[in-house]
């Protein structure tokens, strides 16, 4: 479980093709912190951490390929920047929203534009695999916690405050680049139950 507050930008090492598997080396500030079978999210992706490098300062994951089907996970190189994020601690303050770690879709960057200090991103997702998204409702972009707004149809915006843009890959979106997208996870149980009722 996470919380969609990103704890660093992580660099992509390495990849390495096994079968149908991308094994991603990542150099990040906590790489040495961590352990293995630890989880962590990586653009919002929740992967198990398989070996640690302490020396190098980076970590290695497994993306199946159920993952990087559904992910901007089969899109990355080496030098690409990915956002962070361990799990939470019991007892911990929830400071953005409850995220799973489970990547429902991804979304194309339409709109990214700076507006008097803040930037705006729009992005436009698949509408056929019934998600939707609500005015000031929650969505994690890349792993991000963020509020919704300009909800339309297939459609969404979001506003990012300069911390954010400074901490996380937003800082290098730009239209055409793919994105993660998570749904709110209460939202999706009531879209079924008004679905199996309707």
């Amino acid at each position: 479980m996470f919380t969609g507050i990103i704890e660093c930008l992580g660099t992509v090492h390495s990849l390495k093709k096994e079968q149908d598997n991308l094994v991603i080396s990542v150099e990040s500030s906590i790489s040495s912190k961590l352990k293995v079978d630890q989880s962590l999210a990586h653009n919002g992706v929740c992967l198990t951490v398989t070996s640690l490098d302490k020396a190098k300062n980076t970590h290695t994951v497994v993306a199946i390929e159920e993952t990087l089907n559904k992910s901007n996970l089969k899109n990355i190189e080496a030098g690409h920047q990915i956002n962070l994020e361990r799990g939470m601690k019991l007892g911990d303050r929830l400071d953005g929203h409850i995220v799973q770690g489970h990547v429902d879709q991804t979304a194309v960057c339409v709109k990214a534009e700076e507006q008097r200090g803040s930037w705006v991103f729009g992005f436009e997702y698949d509408a056929n695999l019934h998600n939707i998204t609500i005015e000031k409702g929650s969505i994690t972009v890349n792993g991000v916690s963020l509020t919704v707004v300009n909800s339309e149809g297939k459609t969404f915006e979001v506003a990012v405050i300069p911390y954010t843009f400074e901490h996380t890959n937003f800082s290098m979106l730009k239209r055409g680049d793919w994105v993660n997208l998570e749904f709110d996870v209460i939202g999706k149980y009531v879209a079924k139950l008004l679905k199996q009722h309707s």
